[in-house]
């Protein structure tokens, strides 16, 4: 038996809350790589954004990961980061950092980006104890 434990090379910063967001966050959590990477719900009680350096709306209005060398990276280059761990996503990251491709998915990401605070989330009573639950933009 290995005791050893997997080193974490991502943080994956996600809002719970969010129905779709969820729903993508989960699917990574049960490929081959995700063991390498923690992800955390910002909208947990437990989360403080603060403890992690981070901009508290900024964190609720875009998407972002910490690499292993605790470099910040938001939006498509997150999913990039996640991608890139994940072994059934590799040709995915590759693919998505190309300029035209990646200024593509910018594109799409803004409009996402708009529209998230209007999607289905979860019950409200979920979050009751974070102070960002209610950010619209």
């Amino acid at each position: 038996m290995n005791n050893m434990k997997t080193q974490i090379k991502l943080k994956v910063y996600y809002d719970g809350l969010c129905k779709v967001c969820s729903k993508e966050i989960h699917h990574y959590m049960n490929q081959k790589g995700a063991e390498s990477i923690e992800f955390i719900d910002i909208c947990s009680s437990q989360f403080n954004p603060s403890n992690e350096g981070l901009d508290p709306h900024a964190i609720h209005k875009i998407m972002h990961v910490r690499t292993e060398d605790g470099t910040l990276v938001t939006r498509v280059g997150a999913f990039i980061e996640i991608w890139k761990l994940l072994p059934k996503y590799n040709w995915l990251a590759k693919l998505a950092q190309r300029p035209l491709i990646k200024y593509g998915l910018e594109q799409g990401y803004s409009g996402f980006v708009v529209i998230r605070p209007f999607l289905p989330r979860y019950s409200k009573n979920e979050c009751k104890d974070s102070p960002y639950c209610e950010l619209k933009n």
